[in-house]
Parts: C-alpha cells; sequence; structure tokens
C-alpha cells in the first residue's frame, strides 16, 4: 500500500484515512478478524507531530473501536497530561494490529505482517516527527534489536521519514508495577514523556 504524500491536501490525507480504516475494517487477511466486534484504527489527531504505536487492541478497545480506552490508555492519558500533551491535539494513536487477539495474547508475527500495510499508510500519511514505540510489541516491529524494552526504553532511534523513535514501558505493564521511587518503571517512564516533550518543543 504506497501512498504518494508529496503533494497531498489535508483533506486528501483524511480522506484517504478514512478510506483507509474502510478498508481495514473489512480485512480478512488473518484469523483475528473472526472475533472481533470492531477493527480498533487510530484516535489523536492525524496532523499531530507525535505518533504513538501500541499492540493491540484489548477487550474495551475491541468494543469501542478506540485505541487505549481501557485503564492502560487512562493511565497514558495521565501521564502526557501531566507533561501538557493531550491525544486530541499532540498525539496520533494506533497499534501494530487492529484487532484484538483472543485473551488479549500478544499477536503473532503474521498476523502482525498481514497488519503491516495499515501501519505503513498511517506512518506514511501522518509522517510524524517523533514515533513513541509502547511496549516490545511495537519495539519488535519497527527496531530489529534483540534487547529487552528495559535495556533501550527511553533512547532515540532512526525512524521513517526522518522521524525519532521512542521505546517506553507500556502501561500495562506500570499497572503491575505502582512505585514511583527513583529507577522505578513509573519514575522512568514520567522522564521519558519529558524528553519526548522536550524534543517535541524543538521542532
Amino acid at each position: 500500500m504506497q501512498i504518494n504524500v508529496e503533494k497531498i491536501t489535508n483533506e486528501e490525507k483524511l480522506a484517504t484515512l478514512e478510506h483507509i480504516k474502510i478498508i481495514c475494517s473489512q480485512c480478512q487477511k488473518c484469523e483475528l478478524y473472526k472475533n472481533r466486534s470492531n477493527s480498533v484504527f487510530s484516535a489523536g489527531n492525524p496532523d499531530a507531530k507525535i505518533m504513538l504505536i501500541g499492540e493491540a487492541p484489548g477487550q474495551q478497545e475491541d468494543a469501542s473501536g478506540i485505541p487505549f480506552v481501557g485503564r492502560s490508555g487512562q493511565l497514558l492519558d495521565r501521564y502526557f497530561l501531566k507533561h501538557n500533551l493531550t491525544r486530541e491535539n499532540d498525539i496520533y494513536i494506533c497499534n501494530t494490529v487492529k484487532c484484538r487477539p483472543p485473551e488479549n495474547r500478544v499477536p503473532t508475527t503474521e498476523e502482525k505482517n498481514h497488519c503491516r500495510a495499515y501501519l505503513n499508510a498511517q506512518i506514511q500519511l501522518i509522517r510524524p516527527k517523533i514515533i513513541i514505540l509502547c511496549g516490545a510489541t511495537a519495539v519488535q516491529s519497527m527496531i530489529h534489536r534483540k534487547e529487552t524494552i528495559s535495556k533501550i526504553r527511553g533512547k532515540w532511534f532512526d525512524g521513517p521519514f526522518d522521524s525519532q523513535m521512542m521505546p517506553v514501558f507500556h502501561p500495562s505493564y506500570l499497572l503491575r508495577n505502582h512505585s514511583k521511587e527513583e529507577g522505578s518503571p513509573r519514575w522512568l517512564m514520567w522522564h521519558d514523556i519529558q524528553e519526548i516533550k522536550t524534543q517535541l518543543d524543538k521542532i
């Protein structure tokens, strides 16, 4: 799914995203479509300079058709809000796969490959300056490194279309780790978002 975005207008971009969303909602490339209530394409601002890529929809996302609306998403929104960032204005949110895997399991490589054309199209159209890789699945999809996310979170990597990518912990991991002491996952997440905001302010 290649898109020529060199001279595309904002109106054309929005129309193209909506067209791809409709195609995605009818997709039957892998087995995940059989149990979905909704495909979960995106949320946030298509004009944002930040794109967040997560793993896959959960139960509440499948029911609503909107990514990151459950407890994980609410926690993520609070982290952003502490740095004066909102999904309505500053962030475009999507996942590596658009349909919920059974029992919220990690999507397989095959499932991610089948869904990759949709993700690629989103990146090509949004052209973010910063891509947040939220959790190990998103990291593995975008960065070919063997280190665990705990080793590479908070670091910058070159991304598509001259973007910069940063891995961060998935908020579902933070829900299991409540400490805010220095060096804890929540403390690190706060500082990672702060670094992202600092980089955004330079653009």
